[in-house]
């Protein structure tokens, strides 16, 4: 089953899950997402989803964690059925910052009303559900860190909101997870909800750094979501 819960220092989340939660996930994601430039206004958008994925691939080849977990097997069943195997399953597992994982939350939204207009608008869609079983999760875990009135105010954003991240200036992502890295773990706990907000709020600073990346793609010549800032993530983090 898929886990989501929050790393010790509140920096990001742990995504957890046996092989076949993570890559039912990941291409759930893939066809949600589409080929690249297929939606065009959305690319940068799906470059960030994409490198989530990204981390997620590489977790199930045991690049990051491993740990083991029970599986409901006991004495008792193995041996009613007179059987040896393993009574823990393999888990696999790897940390999203917070910022980044609640943007990939947000930003699926947008895909799958896309997938949904101009794909399968079918209920039964198992790619569609997929997702939203990852986006509640991720939902449960935001809403522990946050006071009740706080995780309202997100979600009653994000259901008037649309769309969420047309021609998105995804570079304001890194800009947060940096500001959000250097916090305390005291400052993080108390300012989440903020910054979970400021995703959607295209408040004056990112509507700022927007207006210097579109004219550099004049000078350039560049796609906005291919446009890189100077910025530098710490070589270690501390989760």
């Amino acid at each position: 089953m898929l886990s989501i819960q929050s790393t010790e220092q509140l920096t990001g989340a742990r995504i957890s899950g046996d092989f076949w939660d993570l890559d039912e996930l990941i291409n759930a994601i893939y066809a949600i997402t589409g080929d690249e430039n297929k939606y065009y206004d959305y690319q940068g958008a799906r470059n960030r989803i994409l490198g989530v994925c990204y981390n997620l691939r590489h977790a199930t080849q045991g690049d990051y964690h491993i740990e083991f977990v029970g599986n409901g097997l006991n004495k008792s069943i193995l041996t009613q059925h007179q059987m040896v195997v393993p009574e823990k399953n393999v888990y696999f597992s790897t940390e999203i910052f917070w910022p980044e994982l609640i943007f990939t939350a947000i930003a699926l939204n947008d895909f799958i009303r896309l997938h949904q207009e101009r794909i399968d608008a079918s209920d039964w869609n198992i790619h569609i559900a997929t997702i939203r079983k990852f986006q509640a999760t991720v939902a449960e875990s935001l809403e522990q860190e946050l006071d009740e009135e706080e995780y309202l105010l997100f979600l009653k954003m994000l259901h008037t909101k649309t769309p969420l991240t047309f021609r998105y200036a995804t570079q304001y992502v890194d800009v947060l997870n940096i500001e959000y890295i250097h916090l305390s773990t005291e400052e993080r706990k108390a300012h989440l909800a903020a910054f979970a907000l400021r995703l959607m709020l295209e408040d004056e600073e990112y509507i700022a750094l927007k207006e210097q990346l579109i004219e550099a793609a004049k000078t350039t010549k560049n796609a906005l979501h291919e446009l890189q800032i100077n910025i530098n993530y710490p070589d270690e983090i501390i989760w």
